[in-house]
Formats: structure tokens, sequence, C-alpha cells
């Protein structure tokens, strides 16, 4: 089931949305082209890697980059193409129109923000755990969670796989959304106690939950619901 496209286009370009994905793919690319030990070497500097972000707070561990930062730099690296590819559809489609009515300089904060508390909610819960986190993933679904506040009943053309056929249905973004985040949350709650590693996947579902939910906070707080967002000139 993949999402296409909304109804409730923009009246603005979404420029940092734009960046955010060509950045996104950029980095991509020169993830790719590292040998396999300066990849290692690249996660081990630049993902959050809990068990160094515990010791960073703690004022443990010495390097020239404050492990915090990770928090902000995790979520331009990716796993995977299909890691990146589906990331940035999902930014694409939701982070538009939230853009659009926060504004460039709002939604860079927003972002940016909820990917870091979306990553923090995920150290949380396993602050020992050496598996580097990467992704956009959490930042993505803070953009979703302001989605279904904001637009709730927006349509969201999705494409259904039928045998080797595919048909497009009609889902209002409530219950596309809120049936994403019941997963995420589902997931989260089997997560507890059981280490994250490469085998289960490696799949931060609290990042994902946290994210949701911070994003439904600070969005509003943000002006999400405010009249006076941007219009195209």
């Amino acid at each position: 089931m993949v999402p296409l496209h909304d109804e409730n286009p923009t009246r603005t370009t979404p420029y940092v949305v734009f960046g955010f994905i060509i950045l996104n793919v950029l980095i991509f690319l020169h993830e790719i082209s590292l040998s396999s030990k300066g990849l290692n070497v690249f996660l081990d500097t630049w993902a959050v890697v809990p068990a160094q972000l515990t010791a960073g707070f703690q004022g443990e561990l010495a390097s020239s980059t404050p492990e915090w930062f990770t928090l902000v730099s995790s979520q331009f690296l990716h796993g995977g193409w299909g890691h990146l590819g589906g990331n940035m559809l999902y930014l694409w489609i939701f982070g538009n129109n939230i853009e659009d009515r926060l504004g460039p300089v709002k939604f860079v904060i927003f972002y940016i923000g909820c990917g870091i508390l979306a990553g923090l909610s995920q150290w949380f819960v396993d602050p020992v755990s050496t598996i580097p986190n990467v992704g956009a993933s959490g930042a993505i679904a803070g953009v979703m969670g302001a989605y279904i506040i904001r637009f709730p009943r927006a349509q969201i053309v999705t494409l259904i796989p039928l045998f080797i056929f595919f048909t497009t249905v009609r889902i209002p973004a409530l219950f596309f959304l809120g049936f994403w985040f019941f997963m995420q949350a589902v997931q989260s709650v089997a997560s507890l106690g059981v280490p994250m590693n490469m085998d289960s996947g490696g799949i931060a579902y609290w990042a994902h939950a946290g994210g949701f939910v911070f994003g439904m906070i600070l969005g509003p707080m943000l002006g999400l619901f405010s009249n006076n967002s941007p219009r195209r000139r």
C-alpha cells in the first residue's frame, strides 16, 4: 500500500522539502561511495549510537563533534535505497502542506525538532544499545502527526497491488495516518525489553511513535492552525 498524493494542494513552492530531499539523496550517494570500513567510521561518527549518546550526556565521551549533534546528523543518513526512497516519498506527500502552513523557517525548526525528539524517544527506551540509528523517519513521523490534526479529511490516493494488477483507493488521512500510528505504537510496546539488532530489522519504532506525537504538539505551537500562512505571489 503506497500513498501517491493528497487532495490538498499547496499555495507556495515547498523549497525546504525540496532541499531536504536533495540533501538526503546527496548524503546517501556519499554513503554508498565509501568502503565498508569507511562507512562504519562514518556511521560511528554521524549516526545516533544510544550507548555513545548516553556516555556523551554523562561527560564520559570526548570527541571533536558533540555527541548530541548526531540527533541532527542522523536524520540525513539512510540504510539503503528502499529506506531512502520510502522516507522521501512520505516527506514529499505530507511535508509540502505542512511547510506551506508553517512557512520555511518554522518548518525547518519543526522538522529538525521532531527528529531530535524522536531520536531521544528511542534512546530513552534503550540507552545502552550499540546499534547505529539512522534515517529521517522520526522527523517525517512528526510531519505526519501534524498533518493528521491539520488535514484529517484530506483524501490520500493510495496504490494497492492486486496480484499482478494495481488499483487506487482514496483513504481519509485520519484513517491512513491513524492506522500507521497505531501500528507503530503496538510495535513500540512489543519491542520493550527486546534489544534492537539487525536481525530483528533494526527498526526504531519508538522514534516513529515519539516523532508522531511530538509533531502533533509542536505543529500547533509553531502556528500550524494560523491563518497567516504564506501565499503564492
